[in-house]
């Protein structure tokens, strides 16, 4: 288990560039326009899919990585 103070003092950046590198892993790049913001209390994930399964896994990646923030899923399905 990781300290919580050394948790604290990861970046909002570096954990959205993680998160978008999950993502794109995870999804085989299908997520198009990806942006991934993070701030102290949450994390926002846009950008377009083909499918809502891709939606999950992007959601699954940002979840493994939330470190207690609020997850908003705003991938658009189309």
């Amino acid at each position: 288990m990781i300290p919580e103070p050394y948790l604290a003092e990861i970046s909002p950046d570096s954990i959205a560039e993680q998160i978008e590198q999950v993502i794109r892993h995870r999804t085989g790049n299908s997520v198009s326009e990806l942006d991934v913001y993070v701030d102290s209390s949450s994390i926002v994930l846009n950008g377009r899919t083909s499918t809502y399964y891709n939606k999950q896994l992007a959601t699954h990646a940002a979840q493994a990585n939330a470190r207690g923030r609020l997850l908003s899923n705003e991938i658009e399905v189309s």
